[in-house]
């Protein structure tokens, strides 16, 4: 692949991602949940998504596909992707000062098919970091 095609398939693949996560953002929002962040970035953590829904603070991690050929998105949040969200929810409880509240991971996952998005799933409590 030459180096102006990969520039080319990194400026798509950023502009799905770009797009997934304001899909998952609306639908956040449309559930009742308040959005104090987007893409929190630390030392070894982050979160593509902040927010408060009821007494608890919400983590969230936006994978967005544009074809099933490779599973459903939420298949991509692995351990360590759930490592990295759990280190960026600890540093943002930190540097906010959030102490005793309860903290839960979410997943949401978007499809895009041409151009449109397609679906949006929330699944709440994806994961317990270990």
């Amino acid at each position: 692949m030459s180096e102006n095609a990969a520039r080319t398939r990194a400026a798509r693949r950023a502009a799905l991602g770009r797009r997934g996560e304001a899909a998952a953002a609306a639908e956040l929002e449309r559930r009742g949940y308040a959005i104090r962040a987007r893409n929190f970035r630390c030392r070894g953590g982050e979160a593509d998504l902040v927010a408060d829904h009821g007494e608890d603070l919400v983590f969230v991690e936006v994978k967005t596909r544009s074809s099933l050929r490779h599973g459903l998105p939420s298949e991509a949040v692995r351990p360590a992707k759930q490592q990295r969200l759990a280190a960026a929810a600890e540093r943002y409880c930190h540097e906010q000062g959030i102490e005793e509240r309860p903290l839960r991971f979410d997943v949401v996952e978007v499809l895009v098919f041409r151009g449109d998005v397609a679906a949006v799933r929330v699944i709440r409590d994806a994961f317990v970091p270990g």
